[in-house]
């Protein structure tokens, strides 16, 4: 057993046998960093995170400055994208390697140092201990990080969203703080290419019956974010309407559907009840109750095609 296992054991303190009693040798446990133009910051990321686990791995996403050289100087195996082609193409990387290396856990941190390593054996020991397929590490449970206040009420926002359309039930699932078992990263393949894969995998996760988990972590935002964060928060929003329309069509189209054609027959009625008792009738009310009863029949009508496909194509 190596060193650097040995340390690991003792922090995570996981029994190693097996149902029969007898001993269990683990594939190594790895640590994946999806990164761009984080040369500031991953030396220090990648030495800390090599504490806790046997091999980090940096997924350099098509980086312009130094971030690769720098993380292969700190200790890591870099895995080079020639071109930015997005988060979601990162991690999918990080997880083929996973794969194809045996490990029997890995987890996943992002490379600008808003998290802290120390908290790994904390991700990890779900995981290694046999009761979580997947681990969140959760910025809102009981540590209370210094978020700034736009990023709480967007992640709620992306959450709640999340939560309703996979019917997996997180209280921040938007972090990038996190573990997988062997099971999972099997189990795990992602078809975004941006910042909505934590999303994704979430709806896959319970897709696949994966058991999920949350555990508290600390996150420090040494920078202003890189990106708008109205822009960042509008894509993860459109990429969490397209999971919901795809996976679940029906409460999708349906519940919109109902509502306009409920609306629609309201508006309906009081139309004509306002014909009855002045004798006027009023065109504008008409044709909108008119427009919205076609289009929660259509709505209703498309959810209940879709997901009558979707139940044939599974």
């Amino acid at each position: 057993m190596s060193e650097a296992y040995s340390t690991r054991q003792s922090q995570v303190s996981v029994d190693r046998k097996g149902s029969s009693g007898s001993e269990v040798r683990p594939g190594p446990i790895i640590a994946a960093i999806p990164c761009l133009n984080e040369e500031r910051f991953i030396g220090s990321v990648v030495l800390m995170t090599r504490e806790h686990v046997d091999e980090v791995v940096v997924v350099d996403d098509g980086s312009t400055d130094e971030t690769a050289r720098v993380a292969e100087l700190a200790g890591a195996r870099v895995l080079a994208h020639e071109t930015n082609e997005g988060k979601g193409v990162a991690v999918n990387t990080a997880f083929d390697y996973a794969k194809k290396s045996g490990c029997s856990a890995m987890v996943l941190l992002d490379g600008d140092g808003q998290h802290n390593p120390v908290d790994i054996p904390r991700l990890l020991r779900p995981v290694v201990d046999g009761s979580a397929d997947m681990v969140v590490g959760s910025r809102f449970m009981e540590v209370k990080s210094n978020v700034p206040g736009y990023r709480v009420w967007g992640q709620r926002v992306l959450t709640l969203l999340t939560n309703v359309g996979s019917r997996a039930a997180l209280s921040d699932s938007q972090s990038g703080f996190r573990a997988f078992s062997a099971r999972a990263i099997g189990a795990l393949t992602f078809g975004e290419e941006g910042l909505s894969v934590e999303s994704e995998m979430q709806f896959k996760a319970k897709e696949a019956n994966l058991r999920l988990a949350e555990v508290p972590i600390d996150v420090a935002y040494h920078d202003r974010a890189k990106r708008s964060p109205v822009a960042h928060g509008m894509s993860v929003l459109n990429s969490i309407i397209g999971l919901i329309s795809r996976r679940i069509p029906l409460l999708f189209f349906g519940i919109p559907g109902i509502a306009a054609l409920v609306v629609g027959l309201w508006e309906g009625w009081r139309t004509v009840s306002l014909y009855q008792s002045q004798g006027e009738f009023y065109l504008g009310p008409a044709l909108i109750a008119v427009m919205l009863c076609i289009v929660g029949v259509l709505s209703i009508f498309t959810g209940l095609i879709l997901h009558t496909i979707k139940s044939f194509v599974k």
